[in-house]
């Protein structure tokens, strides 16, 4: 990239350099440019030259490199100031300021150097006419980087109270670094109010409000304000990622990773950005990120993960527990260069204050695709490990075991396997060893056929018949679930006619009968169901599972207990019952009965004490509710299931919930609260390790709530990290283009055009196999919108061509003429000259063209009237396009001709949409108002006057509320005073 012959290629090479990512290879072409701007021999070019390599130093890893550029022009200011134009001469004033802080980043410049500099600061400063904030702000970051906290207050308070000149710090630059000082002080409100116009996009600059949403990141955890954090976290680093000078803003990053349970996040963040680790030309950067990695580095060993390995420095392989350390002996040593040249200790104790904070939040749920975190028991400190309980005796663990089992309680399991345990060897009774033996083939299921038998001889010998065939029909129901449907029923026959048996004779009791019967519905109700939900049941099974189930309800329901309470047991076989019911009707297609029954079951085992039973029919009743339409009882029911669900909820369990939740809220436009539900979902995949499916899945949900909220940052980090993980087969591939969809929407309002069009390029290139081709011209048309935006016209003109051939297939003239339009402005834009605006001139008549030939087959009065709307919007942009088409320095001839035609395409437009009546008069008058614009450059004043004056009698009596109608009529009213005046000047 050499050959530069005049000054004018100079600023276009350098021009073009300032937009290359920051870096060394923008470093390197600016120092060849500076050599290209001395061999020209004019010496503003060298000036403008090393201007332009101070601001690449400046913006890049190379910070240390900044001062020689800078002490060259100082020189050449003092000896040829002539030699500076204007906006040089403000440039190297401006960049006094880099100088300042630069010095205080780099260790090795002495601290006396620094105060005289600040010194010559000031005097140059006061030479130029400028205002001392700019001095006093750069004090300030002298006094508070050292600690001098009262001389930082007092050059803070003077900072302020001086007026804004050019040479202040933008507002949201000093805004940062007010935000910053107040955090500085433990005042995290403050800092965050202070910070508001910059996170809510009043004020902004290259690198704002990227630093602002890091450094917003930790106090927001500190306030609890964790939901706004997570915000910042996702909509900050995809600023800053791309931003190789933004090492400290990086870290805050990191940091935040570390403070909110994404230890895994944070890992990803260190392996994006290996040369941070090493990068040397900015001390005070790499001290900020190292000190976060060592941060980092300790959570991860105290959650006894300290031999993973992680990203470090390249040369080696590093474990967290290595890295901690190398980071820390890092971090102490860049801060101790730093306190001994500033002479206190203000560096060194707030970098090991860093390294040294606890988790602010335990898990914050991110919605981006992470690895989860190792399930890994965390390393307690010795002096953190509490007294150990008493253990039990095997006589209190039996008891208890027994009163969890008999209360239906969910850790009835492991209380009968700490009685399993401690049992063995020990002398125990028939009943004992059957209780342990019966609940061990309740954990094992079919692999315990063997134990039920066992279960049940010594209930037998325990002189307990009925419980004996209890155990039996248990280990029926189980052969059962292996798909021994026959066995099963062979087996259970004879423990049921034996308790029933019983039962007459008062033999056994209720609960030991139940549970043969309920065994025995179960059993039926396998059979029910067949080999898959979609198997068609026999109605004489159905009739069968039916009775038995009624047979079970018959036997339990009311029934009380001697002393009148209720039996938990029996009240849960009850509910149960009613919950089979609820299947058969669904067997048998009565969906009305089924909602009722699983409310029933649902209410039932609520009503007992027993709410975490309820989950599983809530979740079905919410499924049956959704598919009948009932929104509302479907919310109800997933909510209630959440809740009922509480800490006994398994992972899976939960995402799925949280998911179909949020899929019924979105649907009812509650996009805010669907996200937060989304999110979870997303979450608790990760924690099941169904991250690539079911929490792939909970992704693109999310980033489609998020961006129904405007949220274009969070939504296309949470749909990018879905798409890795999106597949035909698992997914689908309307799943996969909806994904790249929205996140062409976002990247497109996010200024992102390029890589928008690629998203929406990919999306059409699988939507091109449907059968229906509507989203596959809709993706075209606006990948092509995409590709104009990123100053790509032949790409964008090609994808139009393509959106609009498909427009022509399925018959859509609007999307059609859309496109002919826009390849029009495209032709114009491309090539100005003649053979440009002919291409655009027959575009433009193709595109009415289209709209008259449909309105002539066209009957439909809705459809005509769109169309005409479409024809009045075409005349009125071909008006405009002619109106453009002509540069000012143009011949009057060419210039009249072209707003001869302007002219000619307005009317028609003003006609048409008239033609509309009142539900088109802002078009109308919009139009009337260009065309008496387009006669006043004509010349003709009374045509323009006539034309403010029509479209003031059609807003008589309007509402002046509308703004459309205010913004009419001002408009008009200037036109109509212009038109005068020159009458008047006649």
């Amino acid at each position: 990239m050499t050959g530069i012959t005049d000054f004018d290629a100079l600023r276009r090479a350098m021009a073009e350099n300032s937009e290359e990512p920051e870096g060394p290879a923008r470093n390197a072409r600016a120092e060849q440019l500076l050599g290209e701007a001395e061999k020209l021999d004019i010496p503003l070019a060298v000036v403008e030259a090393l201007g332009h390599q101070l601001k690449v130093y400046n913006y890049s890893s190379e910070k240390d490199k900044m001062f020689v550029p800078f002490a060259r022009l100082l020189r050449m200011w003092d000896e040829r100031p002539e030699d500076f134009d204007e906006y040089e001469v403000h440039s190297l004033h401006w960049v006094f300021k880099w100088m300042s802080s630069g010095m205080l980043g780099q260790p090795h410049i002495p601290l006396a150097s620094i105060e005289k500099w600040l010194g010559e600061m000031e005097h140059r400063y006061r030479l130029a006419g400028h205002s001392e904030r700019a001095v006093r702000s750069a004090e300030f970051s002298v006094a508070s980087h050292v600690g001098d906290l009262a001389r930082a207050e007092r050059a803070y308070t003077a900072w302020l109270a001086a007026d804004r000149d050019t040479m202040a710090d933008c507002h949201a630059c000093e805004l940062h670094t007010q935000g910053e000082w107040q955090v500085q002080r433990e005042r995290y409100a403050e800092a965050l109010d202070l910070w508001e116009p910059v996170l809510g996009g009043e004020f902004t600059c290259a690198h704002e409000p990227h630093t602002v949403l890091a450094s917003s990141l930790a106090p927001l955890l500190r306030l609890g304000r964790a939901d706004e954090a997570r915000a910042h976290h996702l909509r900050g680093f995809r600023l800053v990622r791309p931003m190789e000078s933004m090492r400290g803003a990086y870290a805050d990053h990191v940091e935040f990773c570390a403070l909110s349970g994404n230890e895994a996040r944070g890992l990803e963040l260190l392996a994006e950005r290996p040369a941070y680790f090493t990068d040397s030309g900015n001390p005070r950067s790499g001290l900020d990120f190292l000190s976060v990695v060592a941060l980092l580095m300790d959570r991860l060993t105290e959650l006894g993960l300290g031999d993973q390995q992680v990203p470090g420095p390249a040369g080696r392989a590093w474990t967290a527990r290595e890295l901690a350390v190398h980071a820390r002996v890092e971090t102490l040593s860049l801060a101790t260069r730093f306190d001994e040249r500033n002479g206190t200790t203000h560096v060194g104790d707030r970098a090991r204050a860093r390294m040294d904070q606890q988790p602010l939040v335990e898990r914050l749920p991110l919605g981006v695709r992470s690895a989860g975190r190792p399930a890994t028991a965390p390393v307690v400190p010795v002096t953190a490990v509490p007294e150990r309980a008493p253990e039990k005796n095997l006589a209190e663990l039996l008891a208890e075991a027994r009163r969890l089992s008999d209360t239906l309680q969910p850790h009835a399991v492991e209380a009968w396997l700490a009685v399993s345990r401690a049992a063995e060897g020990a002398e125990l009774s028939a009943r004992d060893r059957a209780e342990i033996a019966d609940h061990q083939a309740m954990d094992r299921g079919p692999e315990g056929l063997d134990l039920f038998e066992r279960a049940a001889e010594l209930f037998a010998e325990a002189g307990d018949p009925g419980e004996a065939w209890a155990a039996r029909a248990r280990g029926a129901y189980v052969r059962a679930l292996t798909g021994e449907i026959d066995e099963a029923l062979a087996a259970i026959v004879e423990p049921y006619d034996a308790v029933l048996a019983l039962y007459s004779e008062d033999g056994t009791g209720v609960r030991q009968t139940a549970a043969v019967l309920m065994s025995r519905a179960r059993v039926l109700m396998r059979r029910v169901h067949g080999e898959s939900p979609e198997d068609t049941p026999d109605a004489e099974d159905l009739a069968a599972a039916e009775a038995a189930v009624r047979e079970v309800l018959a036997l339990v329901e009311g029934r009380p207990l001697p002393g009148g309470a209720a039996d938990v047991r029996l009240a849960a076989r009850g509910a149960e019952g009613q919950a089979m019911l609820a299947e058969l009707a669904v067997r048998g297609g009565d969906l009305e009965t089924a909602l009722r029954l699983f409310s029933k079951a649902s209410t039932a085992f609520v009503a007992a004490g027993l709410p975490w039973f309820a989950v599983e029919y809530e979740a079905r009743l919410a499924g049956l509710a959704h598919h009948l339409g009932d929104i509302a009882e479907a919310e109800r029911a997933l909510r209630a299931a959440l809740e009922h669900g509480g800490p006994y909820l398994e992972a899976p369990g939960r995402a799925q919930l949280h998911l179909q939740l949020a899929e019924v809220l979105g649907g009812r436009g509650r996009s805010e609260e669907a996200a937060e539900h989304a999110l979870e979902a997303a979450h608790w995949s990760d924690e099941a390790g169904e991250g690539p499916t079911l929490g792939a899945w909970a992704r693109h949900q999310l980033g489609g709530f998020l961006l129904r909220q405007g949220r274009w940052a969070e939504a296309a980090e949470v749909l990018e990290s879905a798409l890795p993980d999106l597949s035909v087969e698992t997914h689908g591939d309307g799943a996969i283009v909806q994904t790249q969809w929205w996140l062409g929407d976002c990247l497109s309002e996010l200024g992102e055009h390029r890589a928008a069009a690629e998203r929406r390029l990919q999306a059409a290139e699988i939507a091109r196999h449907w059968p229906e081709q509507n989203d596959h011209a809709t993706l075209a048309h606006l990948a092509a919108e995409s590709l104009g935006h990123a100053e790509l016209p032949a790409e964008a003109d090609q994808a139009y061509e393509r959106a609009g051939d498909l427009w022509r297939s399925l018959g859509n003239v609007h999307g059609l003429v859309r496109s002919l339009r826009a390849r029009a402005w495209l032709a114009l834009r491309a090539d100005r000259a003649d053979r440009g605006l002919d291409r655009a001139r027959e575009l433009m008549a193709g595109a009415i063209e289209e709209c008259e030939a449909a309105l002539l087959v066209t009957d439909d009065q809705e459809a005509r009237q769109r169309l005409t709307g479409e024809l009045g919007h075409t005349h009125r942009q071909f008006g405009e396009l002619l109106a453009r088409s002509v540069a000012e320095e143009a011949e009057d001839i060419a210039i009249q001709a072209a707003f001869e035609g302007a002219l000619a395409q307005t009317a028609e437009a003003v006609t048409v949409f008239a033609a509309l009546g009142e539900g088109a008069v802002h078009t109308r008058t919009g139009a009337e108002l260009a065309a008496g614009w387009l006669e006043a450059d004509l010349s003709r004043p009374a045509d323009a006057a006539a034309r403010a004056r029509g479209v003031l009698k059609a807003y008589e009596g309007a509402d002046d509320g509308d703004e459309t109608v205010r913004s009419r009529r001002a408009e008009a009213e200037q036109l109509l005073q212009l038109m005068e005046e020159q009458n008047d000047h006649k």
